[in-house]
């Protein structure tokens, strides 16, 4: 049970003191109410002693009264016969004292940890300690008890009588006929000789004082000194006292009577108190409702809520006006007023009840003489016995059998109960015990169910507790008042003195049970109240039953709502939903919220039923359809009826979600034109992607800033989600549109209908309020305030179609910081302005079509299209820039190289084309090209539009030349447009525009090339002009598989260009000029390749054409794509050489970098930096319509003897290396690179016939010169070894009769390509064919070891025939 203000013992000797009546004549009613009381309410403040009494028991023994009370009040006579239970006016008494005393505002509350429990209720309950207190003064007097009998009665005369002595003869008569004539069944007397006790009432400010003393004076002589009492009062005078603040102690004790007043126009409401005509349709469970009906609805109960508020008045204004009471009493007359309390106990009641006791415990012991049985035939014989009523509803023998008021058991009971009444307990407790067992032998079980209440209570109350609690007497009680003589009143007393009992031994086990057992169906209110302390017993255990607590809360719940405390079960309610909120227990958290939200809104809570239905529908809920657009309803009618704009919370907005897209929507294509795609709300966010859309703008920026990007610089975003950085303002251009993507989700399983939704912004001007609407040319901040304005319905089918306005914010939380402790030790959000955008002036508007752009190309192909660009607003743009993902996909070419030739407009070729007629050894025609006109330095490129600048409304058309991807498949391309306002100084300093393409490339040709040094003699190589030449061999493969209907390929020109070397002629010995390839082909080409004259940053293009027309190389798109695809590879190598750079640095030791320094050395030995260009025809048939495709192939061929291709090799994929959890073996030796193989070319000069006489000379000696060149920029340290070391048994049988004689073995240095001629002798022994090529070379750059000495490759067989004379 809660705390209580009383103790225990203050508490039960409370509910039982002594009962005094009041008799008043006319004259003494009018002199109280001069205060506006009668003389009962005006003595009942001052009703507790504060000093202690004394009596004397049988034993002569003293006994001391502390605290004592009495009561006191007024004589009301009724013939009525006494009632098991309270009549309606009581129960209406009840129900509007605990509707009246409510929670206060600061009120003590606890707080309990049980578990991971946190629980915070009230740490009293007040309005269950004024149910009690007044349900105990309520009670009816009993028969089978005296402790609510009267003990004595005031006789309350005013001086200002003619004859105060015979009012008070008359008012001493109608005492005694009230209580002997037998008329009356209340009120009733505890002793046939009341106590009569004279009041002589003295108004000081009008009667004579004298003569009330000589009145006073003859009162004595009649009645006793000790029985009569001379009470002066009204003595305030309003002149001059009017300023005195008197306290006012009756207003708490008066609250009861004007309550009883107050229930006199309320009717019955089911089993609570509420206005007519209202059905009780919380009688069922809020869960369990019938959708055709609408008992059970709001709309019914909001008619209930005006009327409920006249029964929870003010205690205030319940008083009557707090300061109307005892206007005429001055502090001295309440000193008066408690002395006379106090004379009158002392001497008057106390010495009254002492005599009585001591006469009926000589009638006692006077009996114990007698034995049972003889007493009890005396009884039988002599009229003393009980007699006997029979009732159709009360058994013969229980609670129809009566005694007598003359009988023995009931004198045994009249003087425990005085005992009782002056705290002699243990005298009390005997005299219970002994009467208990006399009734029990009678089978008079209402009268033992009393006795042994009130022995338990006495044993209880005993000093020093000489014996323990009886709490069986006290099972036994309740049980017998309940079941046996179905009298629930003194039930429910006996389980409220029990249940405190218990509490305060911290048996609140007991206590709960106990309260549990005592609800039923007749009273709401008590079984509310008792469940209510029920659960507090739970709560209150040394391990806190928290479930149990809530349970209980929520059965006391029900039941205040079924009495109409609405109030109460509200907190009921909240109380228990501290326990079951976020437990998973959905369906008892619907049911609380779903009645926390009713009660709120008969209370005029809109806001608390609004929180509380918000959780029955915003939450995951388990409830079947039905009961959820039940649910609805209820939460649409308080909407509908309290708020005009309300902040609905259906359907669900997953805020986080939202997406902000800033501009207008793309254009779809229009005919011909393919419309930019740019930034659509279909597209999903994609981090990557993301990343390299702002990789492309950084370097755009950087372009427009002279290489540098600005440290304000802020990355476009058209589209913010959740994934973009919102942590600054977007920028939004005036009179463009913002789209709100909102997210909606409906958690219930009824449909939503939504309709004119309607997007809410607060504008926030420069130097103006926010409510000052802007009508100006002045672009300021706006923001989005967050909310959407929508009409909400259930679903349409059903019959009560409700429709409600409403409104919600568009809360969007940030996410979550993690970079200081702070951050990571609590949860902190950062911001996201994603819907606070700033307005900007005027900005242009590009939009970008494409015509003739195809979808499908094959690797290498040119085809030509066409772009636009449109500026669509009021202002003009300028620094039209493009970057793209792939720089080698496209070109805009450039002025001074555009085709503008007829042959190509005739022909639809994209190249620039000159006629000319084919010529057998014809030589390369050469052209000088800068670098610097056809890339630049970033992969930005300039978009050539005239004058630079679009106005507003213009459009220009550009050619774009496209060329198909080298690797196979499909392609994502990337464009990012870029352009700028012409006026400066804007927020929004850019604008860009995205496109993406995705093109399939199909396979065409495939092109191997390698070259070799010419074995040509230099003084022999005429067409040279003195310099060394390669020889450069084009291998030609069609790997297409016709899948795009290509049916052959035609070479008709191959082109070179390079700053270093040339393509001289075609020395194919086919002499095929026209190379034509069908699928899976191959062709291979020869071509000699000399060195070209050194120009500075200049590339020399040669062309050599196999057809009848030649292709300018060195023009768009030729030179174009030839430039961007050399950008494109370089690049990529330089990222592939830094990887393998940064990756490898770290495992580098002394051999590896010996080897690197001799790479270096001999770099340039083998270096050729020759890029072939092939330039190829298809023919193609389409719809029966044969096309011609052109396009071309790049090789670069970087080094002498190493083979390139025009297909990029694939990166194999490095296999998976062990760790290595031991010592590392030694260094492998490092085998000298290849390279150290190419640093001497060498040529024999020899007759290809010689003969020679074999018969006159055996020997010949043919004369052989060997010329060493130095490839390298090196010095070089040459051994020539002569000596024939060749096992094969092909070279045995050819070197058998040759020799080389003379020096066999030669070390020679050649300076950096120095040329070195020896002249060496071959000796043969007879005629045949010799191959001379037998020395071997070895050559290592000067200063090394001897480990980098390296064998040197050697040309094709020196083959010499040898004739006999």
């Amino acid at each position: 049970m809660a705390q209580c203000v009383q103790s225990v013992q203050e508490f039960v000797q409370d509910s039982f003191v002594p009962m005094v009546a009041v008799l008043c004549s006319e004259e003494a009613e009018r002199v109280t109410r001069k205060n506006n009381l009668n003389f009962a309410e005006l003595l009942r403040p001052f009703c507790r002693l504060t000093s202690e009494g004394h009596i004397r028991d049988p034993n002569n023994q003293v006994q001391v009264v502390k605290n004592l009370r009495i009561c006191v009040n007024n004589v009301v006579i009724s013939p009525n016969t006494v009632s098991a239970a309270l009549s309606p006016s009581q129960c209406r008494l009840l129900n509007e004292v605990v509707l009246s005393c409510q929670p206060q505002e600061g009120a003590v509350t606890n707080v309990i940890t049980a578990g991971d429990y946190d629980l915070n209720f009230s740490a009293t309950t007040p309005w269950f300690e004024t149910y009690r207190e007044n349900f105990l003064q309520s009670m009816p007097a009993s028969d089978h008890e005296f402790l609510n009998h009267y003990l004595a009665c005031l006789l309350v005369v005013s001086s200002t009588e003619t004859v105060p002595v015979e009012h008070f003869l008359k008012l001493s008569q109608e005492q005694h006929r009230i209580q002997h004539s037998g008329e009356y069944t209340n009120p009733k007397w505890f002793i046939p000789n009341t106590l009569k006790y004279y009041v002589l009432l003295h108004d000081m400010s009008e009667g004579d004082e004298q003569r009330a003393d000589a009145v006073y004076e003859d009162m004595k002589q009649r009645y006793g000194s000790q029985g009569c009492y001379l009470l002066k009062m009204n003595s305030r005078t309003f002149s001059a006292e009017e300023d005195e603040q008197i306290p006012d102690p009756w207003s708490q004790y008066l609250q009861r009577s004007n309550l009883v007043k107050s229930c006199g126009n309320i009717t019955k409401f089911g089993h609570c108190f509420l206005p007519d005509g209202v059905s009780n349709s919380l009688e069922n469970h809020p869960l369990q409702l019938e959708t055709a009906s609408s008992s059970g609805t709001l709309h019914t109960l909001s008619a209930v809520n005006a009327d409920l508020k006249k029964g929870a008045r003010d205690p205030e204004t319940l008083a009557g006006g707090a300061g109307s009471h005892g206007a005429c009493l001055t502090l001295n007359d309440h000193d008066h007023i408690r002395q006379f309390i106090q004379e009158f106990t002392f001497r008057g009641l106390l010495p009254h009840i002492e005599k009585n006791i001591r006469q009926l415990n000589d009638q006692l012991v006077s009996r114990k003489g007698l034995s049972r049985s003889l007493f009890t035939a005396t009884k039988k014989w002599f009229g003393g016995g009980k007699v006997p009523e029979k009732s159709i509803s009360e058994p013969k023998s229980t609670c129809g059998l009566l005694y007598p008021p003359e009988a023995p058991e009931l004198q045994i009971r009249k003087m425990a109960d005085l005992c009782f009444l002056v705290q002699h307990y243990e005298l009390a407790y005997s005299c219970y015990h002994t009467a208990k067992k006399d009734f029990l032998s009678d089978q008079a079980m209402l009268y033992a169910a009393g006795a042994l209440e009130m022995a338990a209570v006495s044993a209880f109350l005993q000093a020093g507790a000489p014996r323990p609690y009886p709490a069986h007497y006290m099972d036994t009680a309740i049980q017998t008042y309940r079941d046996v003589c179905k009298n629930m009143v003194l039930a429910e007393r006996c389980a409220l003195l029990s249940a405190e009992i218990l509490k305060s031994q911290g048996k609140y086990s007991e206590a709960a049970t106990l309260l549990i057992k005592m609800t039923s169906e007749d009273s709401d209110l008590r079984s509310a109240l008792l469940l209510e302390q029920a659960a507090h017993c739970f709560i209150n255990m040394r391990n806190p039953m928290v479930r149990k607590f809530a349970f209980h809360m929520i059965l006391a719940g029900h039941r205040f709502s079924k009495a109409g405390q609405r109030r109460h079960a509200l907190r009921c309610y909240c109380q228990a939903m501290q326990v079951y909120k976020e437990r998973g227990w959905s369906l008892a958290e619907d049911h609380i919220n779903f009645t926390i939200g009713r009660q709120s809104f008969t209370l005029r809570q809109p806001e608390n039923a609004v929180i509380a239905f918000r959780q029955i529908l915003t939450n995951d809920s388990r409830q079947t359809a039905t009961q959820q657009g039940a649910f609805l309803r209820e939460y649409l009618y308080v909407y509908k009826v309290t708020i005009s704009l309300p902040q609905l919370p259906l359907p669900y907005i997953h805020s986080s979600a939202t997406r902000v897209y800033f501009g207008h929507e793309r254009r779809l294509a229009q005919g011909e034109k393919q419309a930019a795609t740019h930034v659509s709300l279909d597209q999903e966010y994609d981090q990557d992607l993301a990343a390299m859309w702002c990789h492309l703008e950084e370097q755009l920026v950087a372009a427009a800033n002279r290489g540098i990007v600005p440290v304000n610089f802020q990355t476009t975003q058209c589209c913010l989600n959740s994934q973009t950085d919102n942590l600054r303002h977007p920028l939004a251009v005036v009179e463009e549109p913002i789209i709100v993507e909102v997210t909606f989700r409906n958690p219930l399983k009824v449909s939503l209908s939504l309709s004119n939704l309607s997007l809410v912004w607060r504008f926030t001007a420069d130097c103006a309020s926010p409510s000052k609407e802007k009508t100006t040319e002045e672009f300021c901040f706006a923001t989005l305030t967050h909310s959407v304005d929508f009409f909400l319905s259930t679903d349409q089918q059903t019959s009560d179609l409700m429709v409600v306005r409403g409104r919600q914010e568009l809360k969007i939380r940030g996410p979550r910081l993690n970079q200081t402790k702070e951050d990571k030790m609590s949860v902190r959000h950062g911001p996201d302005l994603r819907l606070d955008p700033i307005i900007t002036p005027p900005m242009p508007l590009m939009e970008v079509f494409f015509l003739q752009f195809p979808t499908a190309l094959l690797c290498g192909e040119i085809r030509k299209a066409y772009v636009e660009f449109c500026n669509v607003s009021s202002v003009a743009l300028c620094g039209l820039r493009v970057v793209s993902t792939h720089p080698d996909f496209f070109t805009f070419g450039s002025q001074a190289t555009t085709p503008l030739s007829p042959t190509s407009a005739e022909n639809c070729s994209a190249y620039k084309t000159l006629a000319t007629a084919p010529e057998p050894g014809l030589v390369a025609s050469e052209i000088l090209v800068s670098a610097e006109d056809f890339s630049q330095s970033s992969g930005v490129m300039e978009i050539p539009i005239d004058g630079c600048t679009l106005q507003p409304g213009e459009s220009t058309q550009l050619p774009l030349w496209l060329r198909g991807p080298d690797q196979e498949g499909v392609h994502e391309i990337n464009f990012l447009f870029y352009y700028e306002s012409t006026s400066k100084g804007n927020k929004i300093s850019h604008r860009v525009l995205r496109h993406t393409v995705f093109i399939c490339a199909s396979r065409s040709l495939s092109v191997q090339a390698s070259a070799c040094r010419s074995s040509v003699p230099l003084h022999h190589s005429l067409d040279d002009k003195g310099d060394g030449g390669a020889m450069v061999f084009i291998d030609v493969e069609n790997i297409n598989t016709s899948e795009a209907g290509v049916r052959e390929f035609h070479i008709v020109q191959v082109s070179s260009s390079s700053q270093h070397w040339r393509l001289h002629k075609c020395i194919n010995p086919a002499k095929d000029k026209d190379c034509k390839l069908i699928s899976r082909e191959r062709a291979k080409l020869c071509f000699r390749a000399t060195r070209c004259k050194p120009h500075q940053e200049k590339y020399t293009f040669a062309d050599l054409n196999l057809g009848n027309e030649r292709i300018i190389s060195s023009s768009t798109p030729c030179g174009d794509f030839f430039f961007r695809g050399c950008r494109t590879s370089e690049s990529q190598q330089v990222d592939v050489a830094s990887s393998r750079t940064s990756s490898s640095s770290k495992k580098q030791g002394p051999t590896e970098n010996r080897a690197s320094a001799i790479a270096n050395i001999v770099k340039k030995c083998n270096e050729l930096d020759l890029n072939i260009i092939v330039i190829w025809k298809a023919y193609v048939v389409e719809d029966n319509k044969q096309l011609i495709l052109e396009g071309q192939l790049h090789v670069a061929l970087q080094t002498i003897g190493k083979e390139a291709s025009s297909l990029t090799p694939r990166e194999e994929t490095q296999e998976m290396v062990l760790l290595k959890f031991k010592s590392e073996f030694p260094p492998i030796v490092v085998l000298p690179p290849a390279e150290l193989s190419q640093l001497i070319k060498t040529n024999l000069h020899y007759p290809e016939t010689y003969t020679h006489p074999f018969v006159q000379d055996s020997l010949c000696v043919v004369p052989v010169t060997l010329t060493l060149s130095n490839c390298s920029l090196a010095q070089v340290d040459v051994i020539i070894d002569l000596r024939h070391k060749s096992t094969s048994p092909e070279s045995m049988e050819v070197h058998s009769s040759f020799t080389w004689v003379g020096q066999t073995q030669y070390k020679l240095q050649l300076k950096p390509q120095e040329v070195l001629c020896l002249t060496l002798r071959a000796c043969f022994l007879q005629a045949g064919v010799y191959n001379l090529n037998t020395p071997r070379v070895f050559a290592k750059p000067t200063g090394q070891g001897a480990m980098c000495e390296t064998s040197q490759q050697t040309s094709i067989p020196a083959l010499i025939i040898i004739n006999n004379a």
